[in-house]
């Protein structure tokens, strides 16, 4: 029935990677079954048959599709299927669009959609990593024009040695993780997060992934070479090349002294009278090419700007390629978030806020990997009117997903664990103004931020990006680009880090792929560039992570306790747990492995919850002290209760540093007062002293009248009794 059913086994790491293609998706230009491990991913490449009217740009849509049962999982929502993409599902379309993006025709108009279906997922072996290889091989095996194949690998560090796709397990204590596409000569694209891993170490670990996708790229053109089909052909919208060369000729004067500028608003009002000036003149001579004429001014200004780089050594703003545009932070702006801080690099300008929140804040996940929660989040709004525009705000698309994303990779490694900061941490960037690079500015804004709010982070990240210009054999590369350097040139390689190393890499290509020499050049560029913005602009804004927490920030403290307690900690129905919470004002979170994070604005509240629980599972001490709530009043004394089901009796003669003739001239029912345990009789009953703690933590002093007790303890059947006047005062 499957005439063309195909299978292809190779090694992949050390576990078997199989292809299979002709039995599924028949319909499709190319499509394939991809089983690495126990994990599989279907893979389906389509193109429209003729080109799209209108546009532009080449329309290029990457899908990856997180189907939960893949993981024996019944999607949490109320319809019970999956909805909206994941961030990790979003993260991994762009991961797969960055490299096989370049290696389509520029000119190429006809729609193009790639969707990876993962279907089984076994966590050492990457759904991602498989759905990259996936997509090159049903490319490269159909009949839409593309210049592949490529591959893609994860590389980690365990122990100081480079993994190819590490497992699960290895995954866990690595030091870096690493996605590094490739084609057979070049490298096509990096992903990266690391735990400030040095330029050497994260450049060796690039070349040791892309030394890896040559093994898989010989086992894809071996699959091509016996089932590949032919490219079908395709409309050009290239513009007739004499008239890019009257064009050109006619506006690159005009054009060039328009970009002359280091001011985007100036520059593109500039630009506005020569479009007019080239339509004017050229609409009548090549009528009903209005899209090939806008074409060929924007080639006339890549070109003006392209040798400007390249023979001149000169930037639209006039730096040189190592400078920066001018620099500037702020922090402290807003004074009811719990931190702030403002950081602009030219014209590019992002205000990132930090919230903090008790462990409850935590995000959920319902993915197809292993995390379940996360407490650290990163969010990046890019609206409208930062690029001047008037466009309505809608929900985050995939770029300002991966925007927050690479800023939340960059900040990971230096947030404090739960131990130190127990506390879900929230940033949102948002971007007021972007002249390229709003990511790495959400970068430095977000280190601002986290020192303003207190939050003790292990150490300063800044994030920069190095562009690219190629011709032939030359190439040079410049720090900091701004908007028009990314827009013509062809690389934007974005790095962030501490100045000991690399926490976060990103690079987006236009070309084909990097040498090695260009990856290197880029690392040293950048690393300089991160020590001066964190010496000279971040820690002269803010020299150190502030000393305390803003007074609108939730208080929060935490504690262990052993496992067996934990039921007493909650209680029947969770009662005990919830009079903590009413009483002290609090919230509170018990975790499986005995953690008790404790969440309120008043510090003091935290406290005694603490007491309190302490008290539940740790019986009370003579000596101690407590902060307990006053339950019942006697002639006598007045109860205290310290903790649920633990309450003692204060003797009138231990409720205060003077003497007292009625226990309501101190005490009411409801007043929480401080009590210090004097003693625990052999009935387990807790004596305790009001008067005692006032003057061993406050440094009351006592009257002199006051005697040292005022009676002997009675048994508690005989408290309604009052003692004899001379064993009250003993002194007289």
């Amino acid at each position: 029935m499957f005439e063309n059913f195909r299978v292809y086994e190779t090694d992949f790491a050390g576990r078997p990677l199989v292809i299979e293609t002709g039995k599924m998706a028949q319909l499709a230009n190319g499509e394939c079954l991809v089983r690495y491990g126990e994990t599989v991913v279907h893979v389906a490449a389509t193109a429209s048959a003729k080109p799209r009217d209108g546009i532009d740009f080449f329309p290029l849509s990457v899908d990856f599709e997180e189907k939960l049962y893949s993981v024996g999982k019944i999607p949490g929502s109320f319809l019970k299927r999956e909805g909206r993409p994941s961030e990790k599902a979003t993260l991994a379309c762009r991961m797969i669009d960055r490299p096989i993006r370049p290696l389509f025709p520029k000119d190429m108009r006809n729609d193009v959609a790639v969707v990876c279906t993962v279907m089984s997922v076994d966590q050492d072996c990457s759904p991602e990593i498989a759905a990259l290889v996936g997509t090159s091989i049903a490319l490269s095996i159909s009949d839409i024009p593309w210049d592949g194949p490529i591959s893609g690998v994860s590389v980690g560090l365990v122990d100081g040695e480079f993994v190819i796709n590490p497992t699960s397990e290895q995954r866990k204590v690595s030091q870096m993780a690493v996605t590094v596409a490739s084609t057979d000569e070049r490298i096509a694209m990096i992903e990266a997060g690391a735990n400030e891993v040095s330029d050497e170490d994260m450049y060796n670990g690039i070349m040791a992934g892309h030394e890896a996708n040559q093994k898989i790229i010989a086992f894809i053109k071996e699959i091509v070479a016996e089932i590949g089909k032919e490219k079908f052909t395709f409309p050009s919208l290239k513009p007739d090349p004499e008239m890019l060369e009257a064009i050109r000729t006619f506006a690159e004067d005009d054009v060039r002294a328009a970009l002359d500028t280091d001011d985007k608003n100036v520059r593109d009002e500039r630009l506005k009278p020569v479009y007019e000036k080239v339509h004017e003149k050229f609409d009548e001579i090549y009528p009903d090419q209005s899209a090939q004429i806008e074409e060929c001014l924007y080639q006339t200004q890549k070109y003006v700007v392209r040798r400007w780089l390249l023979d001149e050594q000169k930037r639209v703003d006039g730096r040189g390629m190592d400078d920066m545009r001018p620099l500037a932070a702020e922090v402290g702006l807003l004074p009811r978030t719990h931190g702030s801080g403002m950081f602009t690099r030219g014209q590019t300008q992002v205000l990132t806020t930090v919230t903090l929140g008790s462990i409850r804040d935590n995000q959920l996940l319902d993915g197809i990997d292993e995390e379940e929660s996360k407490r650290y989040i990163h969010h990046y709004n890019m609206p409208s009117y930062s690029v001047g525009e008037t466009r309505p705000s809608r929900s985050p698309g995939r770029r300002e997903i991966g925007h927050g994303a690479l800023a939340e990779r960059a900040l990971v490694p230096v947030i404090p664990g739960m131990d130190e900061f127990p506390y879900t941490i929230r940033l949102v960037s948002e971007v007021l103004s972007s002249n390229g690079s709003t990511s790495q500015a959400s970068i430095c804004g977000s280190t601002l931020a986290l020192m303003d709010a207190g939050v003790p982070i292990k150490a300063p990240v800044a994030g920069i990006s190095c562009g690219l210009i190629t011709e032939g054999d030359r190439w040079m590369t410049m720090v900091d680009i701004q908007g028009i350097e990314d827009f013509f040139g062809d690389m934007d390689f974005k790095v962030g880090g501490t100045k000991k190393g690399i926490t976060a890499i990103q690079m987006d290509l236009k070309i084909h792929g990097l040498t090695p020499e260009m990856v290197k050049d880029a690392l040293e560029k950048t690393h300089k560039a991160r020590n001066y913005i964190i010496d000279e602009i971040i820690l002269k804004a803010i020299p150190e992570v502030r000393p305390e927490l803003s007074k609108y920030a939730p208080k929060m403290l935490s504690m262990q306790i052993p496992v067996d307690k934990i039921r007493e900690v909650i209680g029947t129905g969770g009662k005990v747990i919830q009079k903590i919470c009413a009483e002290c004002s609090i919230t509170m979170d018990v975790e499986e492995d005995g953690h008790v994070y404790i969440t309120g604005l008043d510090i003091d509240n935290c406290r005694r919850a603490m007491d309190i629980v302490d008290t539940i599972v740790n019986d009370p001490e003579p000596g101690s002290y407590y902060n307990g709530r006053v339950t019942r009043l006697m002639d006598f004394g007045a109860f205290v209760e310290i903790a649920p089901g633990k309450e003692g009796l204060v003797h009138i003669s231990r409720l205060d540093v003077k003497r007292v003739e009625n226990v309501t001239d101190v005490v009411n029912v409801g007043d929480v007062v401080k009590v210090k345990v004097l003693e625990i009789d052999d009935k387990g009953r807790l004596n305790l002293s009001r008067r005692d703690a006032l003057i061993d933590l406050d440094g009351a002093v006592p009257e002199n009248d006051i005697s040292e007790d005022r009676g002997p303890r009675r048994d508690r059947g005989d408290r309604d009794r009052r003692p004899p006047r001379r064993d009250r005062n003993p002194r007289r």
